[in-house]
């Protein structure tokens, strides 16, 4: 065999198919969730390093849990919106009418006639309703789902205030407060929700013919639609499921506050996103992870918490998150130039 005839046989060895194999690795689901771990654990580095004990105290991780558990939850729909290839930027809002509704004096009257658990009914109620009606405006009454939910975020928050009169409502229903605030094995009551929550969503995402029309739908919705698939009545499905998301996550919010406020989900759309885009979702729809979305919650509200641990300001929390997100939406647009190379 000649010196040429060998070095055609032999590519791998090449450095474009080295750099290629290194874009595969970076575009499975194992590489992008081992790089999502390695950023959760030098920022823990970091915390530990700038904070101390301060930041590794069993009380402080547990508090990251809890708040990663809120925004979490809110994150796990966002996750399906997106993979199904639409967007909502009312889930802050829709949070905030949630909360509200469901504590106002008449919903707390029926609750301490009957059970607590009807301030939960009600927030999943008017938070999966909300959803609802995003859904049937985008899927239905053709209107595009960035300009539909931002019609929805200012309503829902004009709502809201109206209902409370720009009020903090305070709760005062027997266990309901008791039974959120409780641990189980340690672990507490929120959390354990939001990990229920996230393993719900990845069995529904990944074993079942409802994801599988995700991915379809948001791949490709005209293949979808001649595949048999009724596009427009999933899309509804899926605000509404990121709407029922959203009033769990205001119920669990109203338990860790005692309150219901017009004010509560303040920019957790943009949280949302940023967790579900930097897990590895891709925003133009058709690919999405749910244990990246749950990493990019972690990562995220990891952040918020160093920054709080050494007094930086809320400004330069939101700088360092806007940077997260772009360098991840650039990152994913190398990789799907590579991997459509």
């Amino acid at each position: 065999m000649s010196e040429d005839t060998a070095a055609v046989a032999a590519p791998q060895h090449t450095p474009v198919a080295k750099e290629s194999s290194v874009s595969a690795l970076l575009a499975s689901p194992a590489g992008r969730n081992t790089g999502l771990v390695v950023a959760l654990v030098l920022l823990c580095l970091g915390g530990v390093i700038t904070a101390g004990d301060r930041f590794a105290d069993v009380d402080n991780v547990l508090t990251i849990l809890r708040l990663a558990a809120v925004i979490g939850v809110v994150s796990i729909g966002m996750t399906f919106v997106i993979t199904g290839g639409g967007i909502d930027l009312s889930v802050g809002a829709i949070v905030a009418l949630s909360s509200v509704w469901a504590t106002t004096l008449a919903t707390q009257g029926i609750a301490n006639d009957t059970h607590w658990i009807v301030i939960v009914f009600t927030a999943l109620l008017v938070g999966g309703a909300c959803g609802l009606v995003n859904g049937m405006l985008i899927a239905y009454g053709r209107v595009v789902a960035f300009i539909a939910t931002l019609a929805s975020l200012a309503a829902a928050r004009g709502l809201a205030e109206i209902i409370s009169n720009r009020k903090t409502q305070i709760v005062n229903v027997p266990g309901f407060a008791a039974f959120f605030d409780a641990s189980v094995l340690g672990v507490p009551v929120l959390v354990v929700i939001f990990a229920v929550v996230a393993v719900a969503g990845w069995v529904l995402l990944n074993r079942t013919t409802f994801g599988r029309r995700t991915f379809a739908v948001g791949g490709n919705p005209e293949a979808a639609r001649l595949a048999g698939i009724d596009v427009r009545r999933h899309t509804v499905l899926l605000y509404a499921l990121l709407g029922l998301c959203c009033g769990l996550a205001a119920a669990m919010l109203i338990a860790r506050t005692t309150t219901g406020s017009a004010t509560h989900g303040g920019l957790y759309e943009l949280d949302a996103i940023a967790a579900v885009v930097i897990g590895g979702t891709l925003l133009s729809g058709g690919r999405g992870t749910i244990a990246g979305t749950v990493f990019g919650v972690l990562i995220f509200t990891t952040l918020s918490n160093v920054f709080t641990l050494n007094n930086l300001s809320i400004s330069a929390q939101a700088v360092a998150k806007g940077a997260i997100i772009v360098v991840a939406v650039l990152l994913q647009q190398r990789l799907a130039r590579r991997s459509g190379a």
